[in-house]
């Protein structure tokens, strides 16, 4: 890459804009299919509780069962069609559900099929931008790439799931899935700018299995990305456990209104943005590692305030340790992402990102089954006691790692 195209500003690089405002068109669709799909469930079709909870399970099941796959299909071919590919998928899926409501012949089994497809194409979606941004910005510029799209990512979760509720209440959940499959349409449009070089060679036409292999070995031989793994694991594993059973605690036991659990959440959203927003800063200042690692070591104690959640002080003081726990997260997002990116060669990276997004999301699943199974026997504050000894001692895996050293 030349040094004038360095010294642009990233969304002065047409390819990369057009990335980043494809991405988080998604983005904010997925926000309103995940407000929108439950809610038609519920009003038109009178799904109960476990109907719900499947529908929303399925796209994490989703991601567990394809994920591997995922990861050594993309590394096989060009990332962009792909990503044009499962716009098309999701807004063909949504646009059959609002038909479906007009047409009298909507169905609970058309909704879980619905969200199946959509959970695949988000998964295919995500793991083939992470795997192209390296070739279009430069393994230099990785942490202020990832910074923009994190960023944008927790703004989504901070303001798209308001607006997608304002929609569905003035509008509709039919009407709001129609829009969601336009956006799809919208990003699909947007990545027609995008272009990279083509990835095929002999060797990616090795059986499959073979391809999952070599990535889950490649993973599993580089002592940094371990690291980053157990790290994001062990947080993985305590926010369900610290955060599954808040309505319980705060609305039920405490007996604070609805809005107060809204508001205690919207500061997770708002730590994510601050964090993803100083982590380019952090990271040029510190170095990539070294930024990570000091990050969690400062922050993780905060996660002991939590299990003390009560009247008065005491939920200022745990909404603001939620906050600093989520600061280390957005942080983490960013400069974590980026450092595995840079030290992943490129007809590897969309097997490394399926991996670690496999065990990632499999440590949110256990610690969501964690915290019911504890609370039906123990109380909702062992839960969240357990999640919070977890994270205070999430710094460790940094300890024997070379990773606090990565530039």
């Amino acid at each position: 890459m030349s040094a004038t195209v360095v010294e642009q500003p990233l969304l002065c690089l047409r390819p990369f804009r057009n990335l980043y405002v494809a991405g988080a068109v998604s983005q904010f669709g997925s926000q309103i299919s995940y407000v929108a799909l439950p809610l038609l469930a519920v009003t038109a079709l009178g799904a109960g509780a476990g109907e719900v909870g499947l529908l929303s399970a399925l796209g994490t099941l989703t991601v567990l069962l394809l994920g591997l796959p995922a990861g050594a299909w993309v590394d096989r071919v060009r990332r962009r069609p792909v990503m044009v590919a499962t716009d098309l998928l999701r807004a063909a899926a949504l646009l059959s559900v609002p038909v479906g409501w007009w047409g009298g012949w909507l169905s609970m089994e058309q909704l879980y099929a619905v969200a199946v497809l959509v959970g695949a194409g988000t998964l295919l979606f995500d793991v083939a931008q992470l795997s192209l941004v390296p070739g279009l910005v430069g393994r230099e510029r990785l942490t202020a790439a990832n910074s923009l799209l994190v960023g944008t990512s927790a703004g989504m979760d901070i303001g798209g799931r308001s607006a997608a509720g304002v929609l569905v209440q003035a509008a509709g959940a039919p009407v709001a899935i129609l829009l969601d499959a336009l956006s799809y349409l919208w990003s699909a449009a947007w990545l027609r700018g995008v272009r990279e070089p083509a990835v095929g060679t002999p060797k990616d036409r090795e059986p499959i299995v073979r391809q999952i292999r070599a990535g889950v070995r490649f993973l599993f031989g580089n002592s940094t990305l371990v690291a980053a793994l157990i790290q994001g694991t062990m947080a993985n594993l305590a926010f369900p456990l610290c955060s599954v059973l808040l309505p319980v605690l705060i609305v039920e036991q405490l007996g604070y209104p609805a809005w107060v659990l809204g508001a205690y959440l919207a500061a997770g959203g708002l730590g994510t943005l601050a964090g993803s927003s100083a982590a380019h800063l952090f990271g040029r200042r510190l170095g990539t590692g070294r930024a990570a690692w000091l990050a969690s070591l400062a922050t993780a104690p905060a996660s002991l305030v939590l299990p003390f959640l009560g009247h008065g002080p005491w939920m200022w003081a745990a909404a603001a340790a939620w906050f600093v726990l989520t600061f280390r997260t957005g942080l983490n997002n960013v400069l974590l992402v980026s450092l595995r990116q840079r030290v992943t060669p490129d007809d590897l990276l969309g097997r490394m990102t399926a991996t670690m997004r496999l065990l990632l999301m499999s440590a949110i699943g256990l610690g969501g089954l964690l915290a019911g199974a504890m609370g039906e026997l123990w109380g909702v504050r062992s839960a969240l006691w357990l999640g919070a000894s977890i994270m205070a001692l999430s710094w460790v895996p940094y300890l024997f790692s070379p990773l606090r050293h990565q530039p």
